[in-house]
C-alpha cells in the first residue's frame, strides 16, 4: 500500500498533520526523522518534513541530508521548509522575534499547490526563524505581510515544496486544501483508504498471520478499542478467539455486569472473572500514581497469566493498541521520557510464550470508532467515553479503599446519567469524575459538615493527543453538584476543571 511518510523532527503540531492527511482518506504513517534512512525501502506517495521547537542553526539540531530522500514529492512544514532551503544554497536567519500567530497569505505566482486558496487566506506561524533567500533552485509562491518567503517550490527536476506556516492548525483557514492539492494534484493519490476498506484488508491480513489451528486470547475492557480488535478477530478466526474480562474493583458503577452483558449479543467467546480483591489487598496504602499503575499492571498480568494456562491451545495475545499509544512510545530524539506509565500488559507475551498480534496499532481512536461502526459495533459500547485502564485508581487522589471506589462510582454514575438525559453525553469525548485528597466545611440542615471533594472532569477531543475543556451549561452542572451532594454521603463540595491540554493531562494522575 502506498502511503506518505511524515518524517518527525519534534514538532507539537505533527499528530495534526497525520491526522489531515488521513482525514482526506490518504495512508500515512509519522517516523522519528532519523529513521529516514529506511524510507528507501517504502512505497511512497510522498513526504512530509514536520515542523520543529529546533532551529537550523542550533549545535545540534535534529538533521537529515534532505537530497538523499527519495525521489517522490516532499512538503516541508516551517523547519522542514527551512531546512529544505537551508542545505540547498539559501538563507535562514534567525528573526529578531518570534513570530507567533494569524498571518494573511499573498499568493504571488499560479501554482497547483495553491488552487482554490483565496487570496488573503489566514495561516497560521510558529517559528523564530524566517527564510531570507531561497536557493537558485526554488521560487516564492506566497507571502505575507512580515515575511518575504511565506510558501515555495522547486522550479523543476523536483517536485519540492516548502511552507513557513502550519496548514495543518485549526486556524490555517485553507490549510486542508492546500493539503489536499499536495496529496492529489502533485503526489497523485487516490484517497481510497476508508474504514470499510480497512477492515476488509484486516481481516484478511489477520486470516493470513494466524495459523489455521492457533487460538488467540484477548483481554477485553469493555471500551471502544479492545471491542473493535474482538469483533476483528472474531470474524478472521471465530470461536478462536478468547476473550477475557477482569474485574479488577476499580471500574465503573455495575460495569462488569452491564458489559458482560453487552457482548452476549455478539458471539464473543468472553469468561469473565472477578479479582477485585486482589486488586485492593495489592494497592493498599499506596498513593503514588506511578506506583498504583504498575501495581495494577503487576496484579492484571497475574490474573491474566493464571486464567490464560487453562486455555492451553492459545499461541497468540492480542492487545487493543492504537496509533498514539505507538506514537507516544518512539521518541523523535532517541529513549522516551516518560509522562505517566501507560497500561498494557507489557512482559505477559513473554511469560506465556506468546506472540503479539495488535490489529488497530495504525488508528487513532476516530478511525477505531469508524471501524467499530462499520463493523456494527452496538452503539453503547461504540460511543462510550474512553476510560483509563488503571480505571478509578487514577481518579482517586491518593490511597485506594473500597470505601472510596464506591464513593466514586455513585458520583461517577450521577455524573454522566444526567449528561444523559440532557443529551450532552455525545457532546464529550471523555468526562469522569475524580475524588480529591482533601476534605472541605459544608452546612447540612443545621449541621456542619467535613467531607470529600469531587472534581468533574469533562473535554472534548479526537484522539486525546490535545483536548479542549467541554463547556456544560451552569444548569446541568448546577443539577449534577446537587444530586451528588444531597445523594453521595460524604460529598459535601463539587469543582468543575476548566484546563486544556495541553498544559494539564486529562486524568489527573
Amino acid at each position: 500500500m502506498k502511503k506518505i511518510i511524515i518524517l518527525d523532527f519534534g514538532s507539537q503540531y505533527t499528530q495534526l498533520i497525520a491526522r489531515k492527511i488521513r482525514e482526506l482518506h490518504v495512508y500515512c504513517e509519522i517516523w522519528p526523522f532519523h529513521q529516514h534512512e529506511k524510507l528507501q525501502d517504502q512505497e511512497l506517495l510522498g513526504i512530509v518534513l514536520s515542523g520543529s521547537p529546533a532551529s537550523v542553526h542550533d549545535d545540534d539540531p535534529p538533521v537529515i541530508s534532505v537530497e538523499s530522500l527519495p525521489e517522490v514529492p516532499v512538503l516541508g512544514i516551517c523547519f522542514g521548509a527551512q531546512l529544505m532551503a537551508h542545505q540547498t544554497g539559501g538563507t535562514v536567519s534567525r528573526a529578531s522575534h518570534r513570530e507567533y500567530g494569524r498571518a494573511l497569505l499573498r499568493k504571488k505566482s499560479e501554482d497547483v499547490l495553491m488552487h482554490s486558496v483565496p487570496e488573503n487566506s489566514q495561516v497560521w506561524m510558529s517559528h523564530a526563524d524566517t527564510i531570507v533567500e531561497l536557493p537558485d533552485t526554488a521560487e516564492c509562491i506566497a507571502s505575507t505581510e512580515d515575511i518575504n518567503v511565506a510558501a515555495y517550490r522547486w522550479k523543476q527536476d523536483k517536485k519540492w515544496y516548502g511552507l513557513q506556516f502550519h496548514p495543518e492548525v485549526y486556524h490555517s483557514t485553507d490549510g486542508k486544501q492546500l493539503l489536499s492539492n499536495f496529496l492529489f494534484q502533485v503526489c497523485g493519490a487516490e484517497g481510497n483508504w476508508t474504514s470499510q476498506e480497512f477492515a476488509e484488508q484486516k481481516i484478511a491480513e489477520l486470516q493470513e498471520e494466524i495459523g489455521a489451528e492457533d487460538h488467540v486470547l484477548l483481554g477485553l475492557s469493555g471500551g471502544v478499542d479492545s471491542s473493535v480488535a474482538a469483533l476483528l478477530l472474531k470474524k478472521a478466526i471465530g470461536d478462536r478467539l478468547h476473550c477475557f474480562f477482569i474485574d479488577n474493583g476499580l471500574l465503573r458503577f455495575q460495569e462488569y455486569e452491564s458489559v458482560l452483558e453487552s457482548y452476549k449479543d455478539l458471539g464473543l467467546n468472553i469468561t469473565g472473572i472477578d479479582a477485585k480483591n486482589e486488586f485492593y489487598t495489592a494497592l493498599e496504602g499506596v498513593s503514588d500514581p506511578e506506583k498504583k499503575r504498575k501495581i495494577i499492571g503487576r496484579v492484571f498480568i497475574e490474573v491474566f497469566e493464571r486464567e490464560a494456562k487453562k486455555v492451553p491451545q492459545i499461541k497468540w495475545l492480542a492487545q487493543g493498541t492504537i496509533y498514539p499509544d505507538v506514537i507516544e512510545s518512539v521518541s523523535v530524539y532517541g529513549p522516551s521520557v516518560s509522562i505517566k506509565s501507560h497500561h498494557n500488559v507489557g512482559g505477559l507475551p513473554e511469560r506465556l510464550q506468546l506472540k503479539v498480534i495488535e490489529p488497530l496499532r495504525i488508528l487513532f481512536k476516530d478511525e477505531v470508532r469508524r471501524v467499530g461502526d462499520t463493523l456494527n459495533l452496538p452503539p453503547n459500547i461504540l460511543h462510550r467515553h474512553p476510560f483509563p485502564g488503571p480505571g478509578l485508581a487514577i481518579r482517586i487522589l491518593g490511597d485506594i479503599t473500597p470505601a472510596k471506589v464506591h464513593l466514586l462510582q455513585k458520583a461517577d454514575h450521577i455524573y454522566t446519567e444526567i449528561l444523559r438525559k440532557h443529551d450532552w453525553y455525545d457532546k464529550i469525548w471523555q468526562a469522569g469524575a475524580i475524588l480529591l485528597p482533601i476534605q472541605s466545611v459544608g452546612v447540612m440542615g443545621d449541621e456542619r459538615t467535613y467531607e470529600r471533594v469531587v472534581a468533574l472532569r469533562a473535554v472534548w477531543s479526537t484522539d486525546g493527543m490535545t483536548a479542549e475543556w467541554s463547556q456544560i451549561p451552569y444548569d446541568i452542572l448546577g443539577e449534577i453538584s446537587s444530586k451528588i451532594i444531597n445523594q453521595v454521603n460524604g460529598i459535601n463540595r463539587v469543582v468543575y476543571d476548566i484546563s486544556t491540554k495541553p498544559p494539564a493531562t486529562i486524568e489527573w494522575e
